[in-house]
């Protein structure tokens, strides 16, 4: 009993270390895909156990290196010197992440130093116990060493190609005409994989778009941009190329599709196969421990699993596609391309992906999750505020200083874009409307500042210019507010539908977005003038539990989001909207006390009397292009980078219209080339005659 326990002191703590470190890959690799899509009903498991394993798979690494060190660990574990190896190849992580956040990219120097500090361990700790085994084994950990280095190594050189800076480097290497190829099948979109091909075959406007950079144009090309325009309104083609840009920021994608990382990705598995038959003929496979000798099969095991998994996904990977069309080599292309082999292995790759999901879409999971924010002021400054309606769990975080926190998450919701498809459509037709007159200039920017395209396209710019306010975020505020006073004076009116719907919608996600994520907003934030607005809306609203049952409901109520439809909490912040509206349009002057609520007093008055000029179906029509203006503007003028770091948490709808307008631009920028062209040869014809 006694040798037993001493048995398991000695064996349990080495083992467990290293085997930590192999249960922080598997996690890696089974949870990564989590932030392609975000989720807002409650706390992801995935994402907790991602993040975990994200930051702390070094540290482990690293003390199990330590541990393994010691003269102790070798003598009563001989297979120690096979196991550092798998350390290494450990770090390299799986294909499908190589950065948790954009700043991981940015850092890659400081990776580098830790690169050559583990790699340097590690050969260290192989040369120390060079003499403590078998031929057989140091043949098989030395083999499984390079393996190690090279994956590791290869993961660094993706946190590199996955900076900005580096990216941006890159589009100004490569020319767009190299990589603006269109499959023979996708002249019309029919599937999902026609999406695919499509969305790579364009993909260099959204890499130059994201890094800010102008592309390089080249005669005979000047038409391709221009006729892929009607894929643009397309949004599963936009939802795909910004799921590739995730691939490149966020994975190993800028490493994998290359030539040298194919062959990499073939040697590896044959590599650790033959470590694997050396090790089964060694001395120590029949002298070691079963525990070791167990434990050392199971990483041997996952090893060949994960870089079988890796070889399939990369060959079957969408991302092989644009590299075989780009090869120098013909034949290669005939053999894969147009014999069709390469489309089988795609869809085998494709059936076995959706038999592990249990039937889901591997294309369905990359495409942006359609959710939008809800944050409604006059829901939030209406709330239940006293002892016996106030939720408990509110008042905890107050005492321990989250009140504001609490604030965002308990009044924030989500609704879907799906359920509201008047979103996409004024989105297309506003885009369509900056392609066609023009308004978007040389850099891609729009001309005309947040709310002016739509007032001046319907000639009220002079009637509404005051309400615009100085600052972008100030606007939100305004119109938000004013929104909310129009639409309650609709609906005691009877004017109802969709519409209406819509355009709470998008002012609901416009607020959002200043309170919860304001660095998706161009300009300066404005907190405080959002804090102060929010004192001057609170208003006196009873919340009187009608019964016990709602007194309890009310106590522990988890999330209290803008209501849709009849509601109580719906019918408080419609009464309070008209009292205010009543109180404060007849303000001229500005007040301290009031701060902007005198603003979009003015924005409802003005709307209500274009309603009565033009009806309300026309008055709703025209402050749904309103909103649609600002989130145009908003996506458009947002900071690349602010795009870019996003897309680790699933994206943002402003991202999707960002990229939208960058098509379109491209577009204006080829016609503008084109008529120069023209000119320049109408020149030189008239001058030779």
């Amino acid at each position: 009993m006694a040798s037993g326990l001493e048995d398991l002191k000695n064996h349990l703590p080495v083992q467990i270390l290293v085997l930590s470190s192999l249960g922080v890959q598997v996690t890696l690799f089974l949870c990564a895909g989590a932030r392609r899509r975000e989720t807002f009903s409650g706390v992801s498991v995935r994402l907790i156990l991602l993040w975990l394993a994200y930051n702390f798979g070094a540290t482990i690494v690293t003390i199990t290196l330590g541990r393994l060190s010691l003269s102790s660990t070798m003598g009563n574990h001989p297979l120690v010197i096979l196991w550092a190896p798998f350390l290494l190849l450990h770090l390299a992580g799986p294909d499908n992440i190589s950065a948790y956040t954009l700043q991981d990219n940015q850092l890659s120097l400081r990776s580098l130093q830790t690169f050559i500090a583990q790699v340097a361990a590690g050969g260290y700790f192989l040369y120390k116990y060079r003499n403590s085994s078998g031929h057989f084994v140091r043949l098989a950990s030395r083999l499984m060493y390079v393996v190690g280095v090279v994956k590791y190594g290869e993961r660094w050189l993706a946190l590199k190609r996955g900076n900005l800076g580096s990216i941006r480097d890159n589009v100004k290497k490569h020319s767009p005409a190299k990589n603006s190829h269109v499959h023979g099948e996708d002249i019309e979109l029919k599937d999902e994989e026609s999406s695919v091909r499509r969305a790579h075959s364009s993909f260099y406007i959204c890499k130059c778009g994201m890094v800010d950079s102008s592309s390089k144009k080249k005669p005979g090309r000047q038409n391709y941009y221009i006729g892929n325009m009607k894929y643009v309104e397309n949004w599963a083609v936009l939802e795909i190329q910004l799921s590739l840009m995730y691939d490149i920021l966020y994975t190993k994608a800028a490493v994998i599709h290359t030539w040298h990382s194919y062959t990499i990705r073939v040697i590896s598995p044959l590599a650790i196969l033959s470590s694997l038959l050396l090790f089964h003929f060694s001395e120590e496979d029949r002298d070691s421990t079963e525990v070791d000798t167990a434990m050392t099969y199971v990483l041997f095991g996952s090893a060949l699993f994960m870089e079988w998994t890796s070889l399939l996904n990369a060959l079957g990977s969408s991302w092989i596609f644009t590299t075989l069309i780009t090869s120098g080599s013909p034949w290669l292309r005939y053999k894969l391309l147009c014999s069709g082999r390469w489309d089988q292995l795609r869809r085998l790759v494709l059936c076995l992906n959706s038999l592990v999901t249990c039937g889901g879409s591997r294309s369905g999971a990359r495409r942006w999750s359609g959710n939008m924010g809800q944050y409604n002021i006059l829901h939030f400054c209406t709330r239940p505020n006293t002892l016996l309606t106030r939720p408990q769990l509110g008042t905890l975080a107050k005492l321990l200083g989250f009140e504001e926190f609490w604030n965002r998450k308990h009044f924030s919701g989500v609704i879907q874009i799906s359920d509201h498809d008047l979103i996409k459509v004024y989105i297309n037709n506003h885009t369509k409307l900056l392609y066609k007159e023009e308004w978007i200039n040389t850099l891609g920017t729009t001309k005309h500042l947040w709310g002016q395209t739509a007032l001046s396209h319907r000639s009220q710019l002079s009637h509404f210019h005051e309400t615009l306010g100085v600052e972008f975020q100030e606007a939100i505020i305004i119109w938000h507010i004013g929104t909310d006073f129009f639409l309650a004076k609709c609906k005691s009116a009877g004017v109802s539908g969709p519409l209406v719907d819509t355009i709470k919608a998008l002012s609901n996600y416009m607020m959002f977005l200043l309170v919860e994520r304001p660095y998706m907003l161009p300009g300066v934030a404005q907190n405080k003038l959002y804090e102060r607005t929010c004192t001057a809306l609170k208003g006196c609203v009873s919340h009187h539990p009608g019964s016990i049952g709602g007194m309890l409901k009310s106590l522990f109520r988890w999330h209290d989001e803008p209501a849709a439809g009849y509601t109580s909490r719906a019918t408080d912040s419609e009464k309070h909207a008209e009292y205010l509206y009543k109180e404060h349009v007849a303000l001229e002057k500005f007040s301290y006390d009031t701060v902007r609520v005198n603003y979009p007093a003015t924005v409802a008055k003005c709307l209500l009397k274009y309603k009565k000029k033009h009806g309300a179906r026309e008055s709703l029509d025209f402050l749904l292009e309103v909103w649609t203006d600002m989130l145009v503007y908003a996506g458009n003028r947002c900071s690349r980078e602010s795009h870019a770091k996003k897309l680790s948490s699933g994206g943002e709808l402003t991202t999707v219209v960002w990229l939208m307008v960058e098509h379109y631009h491209q577009a204006l920028l080829e016609q503008a080339f084109a008529k120069e062209a023209s000119s320049k040869q109408e020149y030189q014809d008239n001058y030779n005659v």
